[in-house]
């Protein structure tokens, strides 16, 4: 029986009052209580020669954009005092009054790039002053360079501040200039007060969205290289989830044939004397307790992959079987023995085998069109394998890749204390070389009579 999502609760008589009051709570604190607090310019985004530049003449750490702001916000503030000192000082017929115009002007634009509500409250205070002086600017309550001022202000809140603040701010900014044209007398005979709000308005909205698009795209910058880290990691824990895996059953398969073998050896020997068959009787228990603590950490491992491959491992063996499929794939190998060829230590053969089929897949993901060779070398200390490829060459284009198989390739051999060295040739191809050390796997024979 399927359960039905619970009702929603009735919503109570005074509920909207309630959802009111906190609006308006939180407003009177983000416009009175927070006003002073600091808050930053946002960084300008640079393109990427550009901002490299700039980061690379800004201390370490700071953001080479922020510069940028701030060097914009200064220029603004200058343009903005000498239109003031140009355009208005004679409008005022008090001198003082003219004096005091170009610094309180610029007063709020400064402010507001560090307090931004700080600076718009001194750009109200400012309005209301302007107001109250004779000024025949032919602009008013706001002068022409106090309009201009008050426009940047909001800007700066726009930038810095939640949307709800900037539309508190607009609507209390627009409310204000209403106010003081019809409550204090007007010399001009004209207002702007719904030119700012209109202008003001226009400028808000465009920056609103504006930053709303650039902190979308930071964020979707910002989890695409979240993304690609995991991605890394994940592959990284997959190769090495792998060698677990495969040194799981090699070692697992050689700690039962040691069980086994030390419990059949008192068998085979007449009469034997019983210091031998206890001390038979204690490597059987050595091992298997060995055995069940290898998978009881290790056995983990495949019990957590469904897929993990039911098949034996691969060996040197099936080596010609993955060159085929190679060939049948588009890639031409080649494939050269040299010395006495032997059977060796399961987990070399394995490593061989892996190392061999890595460095093929990344010929055919990243030279495209290429040739191929594997070379083995059969020596008296153990294993040389040489596999090498030539640049890409057709119309295919290679494929980008994270470059964890040479890291699984690393771990191979550094798990069975050889060396590795791979790099590009002069020809622009790719060469890998390895060098397991190993030795020839005992007979089956000869292991049974060392028993």
């Amino acid at each position: 029986m399927t359960e039905q999502a619970p009702a929603p609760a009735p919503r109570g008589p005074h509920s909207e009052l309630l959802t009111a009051r906190r609006t308006l709570r939180s407003l009177w604190d983000d416009l009175f209580r927070h006003a002073a607090v600091r808050r930053t310019l946002p960084p300008l985004p640079l393109p990427g020669r550009l901002g490299r530049t700039a980061a690379r003449l800004l201390p370490d750490g700071s953001p080479a954009g922020l510069a940028v702001s701030y060097a914009l916000a200064g220029l603004a503030v200058l343009v903005l005092a000498a239109a003031a000192y140009t355009t208005e000082m004679g409008d005022f017929t008090i001198s003082w009054q003219g004096r005091a115009h170009v610094p309180l002007v610029i007063l709020p634009p400064v402010l507001a790039t560090v307090r931004p509500l700080l600076g718009w409250w001194a750009s109200l205070l400012l309005t209301w002053l302007q107001a109250s002086w004779y000024v025949d600017s032919g602009a008013w309550p706001w002068t022409n360079a106090g309009l201009a001022a008050q426009v940047l202000v909001l800007l700066a809140v726009a930038l810095t501040a939640p949307v709800r603040v900037t539309a508190g701010v607009w609507s209390f900014t627009v409310l204000a200039g209403f106010v003081l044209a019809g409550a204090l007398p007007n010399p001009t005979g004209s207002s702007d007060e719904l030119t700012l709000a209109v202008a003001s308005l226009a400028v808000l909205v465009t920056t609103v969205l504006l930053r709303a698009w650039y902190d979308s795209r930071r964020q979707v910058v910002a989890q695409t290289a979240v993304t690609a880290i995991e991605r890394s990691r994940r592959t990284v824990l997959e190769e090495r989830t792998t060698i677990a895996r495969e040194l799981h059953d090699v070692v697992a398969h050689h700690m039962s044939v040691v069980a086994i073998q030390a419990e059949a050896a008192p068998y085979r020997v007449t009469d034997p004397p019983p210091e031998l068959t206890r001390a038979f009787a204690t490597i059987r228990e050595n091992a298997v307790a060995a055995l069940t603590e290898l998978r009881r950490i290790l056995g983990v491992v495949r019990a957590a992959e469904e897929d993990a491959p039911d098949a034996p491992q691969p060996t040197l063996a099936l080596l010609d079987s993955l060159l085929d499929g190679v060939r049948g794939a588009g890639l031409p190998v080649e494939k050269a023995v040299t010395g006495a060829v032997r059977e060796l230590a399961p987990g070399v053969e394995l490593s061989a085998y892996r190392i061999v089929q890595e460095a093929l897949s990344n010929a055919l993901r990243h030279a495209p069109g290429s040739t191929a060779r594997v070379e083995l070398s059969y020596v008296l200390g153990g294993l040389g394998l040489r596999v090498v490829n030539g640049p890409p060459t057709g119309p295919v284009p290679p494929s980008p890749g994270a470059g964890h198989g040479l890291t699984g390739m690393r771990e191979r051999v550094t798990m069975l204390g050889g060396e590795l060295v791979a790099g590009p040739t002069e020809d622009g191809g790719w060469e890998t070389t390895a060098f397991l050390p190993a030795a020839p796997a005992a007979p089956a024979g000869e292991t049974e009579g060392a028993a």
